[in-house]
């Protein structure tokens, strides 16, 4: 019986390996594009913008794995079961049974793999590029910069740039808000940013424009000054300051999540985040499994051994099962059910209809 087994794994095996392959390029493709304007554009060195996607990897992990392995269970068994050789090893007295259980074993053995993944891996990988691009932000200020987004890194100002190239700018606004004053603002067509790290903050030479300058006899009124260079001290101060970041929820282990729960529910602090944030780990590592539940009744009933069929009835399950984990963590934050209900619902009700047509295929 062992070479039932050893056939149905290498018959998963490949559209696995081609799925994890395809959807990781797809997902990560977003941050190729930004890799490759940091490298060109916006002079970061490569090796740290490539440790940069690294660290980003394991974040696309956790949704590439589990869509590729209900895409291989879709496509294996829907080809086993297109070319009727379930059928035949029904007949010769195999049970449905015995036929999923060694898939079954491997979702099992691939979720809880996937634990330390959503819980060690993910978080420290995620705080270390968060860390890291703070830092690569006080060496090459212009990578802080995105055209069209009003960035507030600098302390004191707001800055609006159409177009960066490197550490070129191109029409440049600056904004200086003040608590019940008028915002001061600044215009430029052209600018240059140079990086001060020593002094922990970025020197801007501003050309062409207009700035607008506190009047002496009256403090709450400017005046308009027209200027060919302009050069003004911008700080990063906490902006950039990797000693004082802080973690994110999701940047925090089950341990972490837990002592963060247990103190702040002593000041009667809402926790609900902090909760969905902890069962979600879990149970997007233990969706392998579920996908795997629902996905071999589903491939045996539909009897398509087509590729591309498999592949939209994975997107379609996928889909269908974050839109209900979604909604399930909406009702959680309206306190409507509790945390654990809202992050589960998903994996409960795939779980139960798997289980339900798997039910059907051994009555026929």
């Amino acid at each position: 019986m062992k070479i039932i087994p050893k056939y149905l794994l290498k018959e998963l095996g490949g559209p696995f390996v081609a799925s994890l392959l395809i959807s990781t390029i797809i997902l990560a493709a977003g941050n190729i594009v930004q890799t490759a304007d940091m490298v060109m554009n916006k002079g970061v060195e490569f090796l740290q913008v490539a440790k940069i996607f690294m660290l980003f990897l394991p974040y696309v992990l956790i949704f590439t794995i589990p869509i590729s392995v209900l895409a291989a269970v879709l496509l294996g068994f829907g080809r086993l079961s297109g070319d009727n050789e379930i059928t035949t090893l029904r007949t010769s007295g195999v049970s449905i049974y015995e036929v999923v259980l060694p898939v079954v074993i491997c979702g099992v053995l691939i979720s809880m793999l996937s634990v330390p993944l959503n819980d060690k891996i993910l978080p420290e990988s995620e705080f270390a590029a968060r860390r890291l691009l703070k830092r690569i932000g006080i060496r090459h200020p212009g990578a802080m910069l995105e055209p069209g987004v009003f960035v507030k890194g600098f302390k004191d100002y707001i800055i609006f740039i159409h177009g960066v190239k490197g550490n070129d700018l191109e029409n440049v606004r600056i904004y200086q808000p003040r608590e019940d004053k008028p915002t001061r603002t600044i215009v430029a067509r052209r600018g240059k940013i140079v990086s001060l790290p020593e002094e922990n903050s970025v020197k801007l030479r501003l050309t062409d424009g207009t700035a607008d300058e506190i009047a002496a006899d009256k403090p709450d009124e400017f005046y308009k000054l027209s200027f060919k260079d302009y050069y003004m001290t911008l700080s990063l101060e906490d902006a950039v300051n990797t000693n004082n970041i802080q973690k994110k929820a999701r940047e925090k282990t089950i341990k972490e999540l837990l002592a963060d729960i247990d103190s702040l529910e002593k000041d009667n602090i809402d926790v609900v985040p902090l909760r969905i944030e902890l069962h979600k780990k879990i149970a997007l590592a233990f969706s392998n499994l579920v996908f795997i539940l629902a996905g071999i009744p589903l491939a045996i009933t539909t009897h398509r051994r087509e590729r591309f069929v498999g592949f939209g009835l994975a997107i379609v399950i996928f889909l269908a099962y974050w839109g209900i984990m979604l909604s399930g963590i909406a009702f959680a934050i309206r306190g409507i059910i509790p945390a654990w209900a809202g992050v589960w619902a998903a994996n409960v009700i795939l779980a139960a209809i798997g289980i339900n047509m798997f039910r059907r295929i051994t009555k026929v």
